[in-house]
C-alpha cells in the first residue's frame, strides 16, 4: 500500500519517524515534505500530500502538525478527502470503519511517537464497515458537488 506523508515544520520529526517505520513494514511511503525543522507553512506540504489520494497516486496520506487541527481544516478542503484529526487508537479506528476516513491528521504535540505507531497500523488495517455509513458518506458527497463557494 502506498502512503502519503507531510508535516510542518512542528510535526517534522514525528512524520521521519512514522515515514521509516511504515517503510520497515513494507509500506511505500511518499514523502511530501517538509524535509526540515525550519519554520513553514502546513498547507504547502498537506495539499500535495491529500492530492495524491484523490488522483489515486497513494491510497492514504497521514498528515502531521503541532495541533493537527489546521492540517485537517486545510485536507478538508480536497473535494473526495475524507481527514480524521485522532488523537487516540478509538478515535483511528472509528474514523475508518464509520467515516472511512482516507486522510489521518495527527498532532505531533499531543501524540507520543510510539503511541502513534500503534495508532497509525491500527488505522491502515482498520475497513470501512459500509451498511448506514453509506448513506451519511453519500449526503457528504452531495454536500460537496454543490460547491458551495
Amino acid at each position: 500500500m502506498k502512503i502519503a506523508i507531510a508535516s510542518d515544520h512542528r510535526g517534522f520529526k514525528l512524520k521521519n519517524f512514522l515515514g521509516d517505520y511504515l517503510r520497515s513494514k513494507g509500506y511505500e511511503v511518499i514523502d511530501f515534505g517538509t524535509f526540515s525543522s525550519d519554520s513553514c507553512d502546513y498547507p504547502d506540504y498537506v495539499y500535495p500530500a491529500v492530492l495524491s489520494v484523490k488522483n489515486r497516486k497513494a491510497k492514504r496520506a497521514i498528515v502531521i502538525c503541532y495541533t493537527g487541527i489546521g492540517s485537517c481544516i486545510a485536507a478538508n478542503k480536497i473535494k473526495g478527502i475524507r481527514a480524521a484529526l485522532a488523537f487516540n487508537i478509538k478515535t483511528a479506528v472509528y474514523s475508518r470503519r464509520h467515516n472511512n476516513s482516507n486522510v489521518l491528521v495527527l498532532a505531533a504535540g499531543f501524540v507520543k511517537r510510539d503511541y502513534a505507531k500503534r495508532l497509525v497500523i491500527r488505522w491502515l488495517n482498520t475497513e470501512f464497515e459500509g451498511g448506514r455509513h453509506e448513506r451519511r458518506l453519500r449526503k457528504i458527497q452531495k454536500i460537496e458537488e454543490k460547491n458551495y463557494v
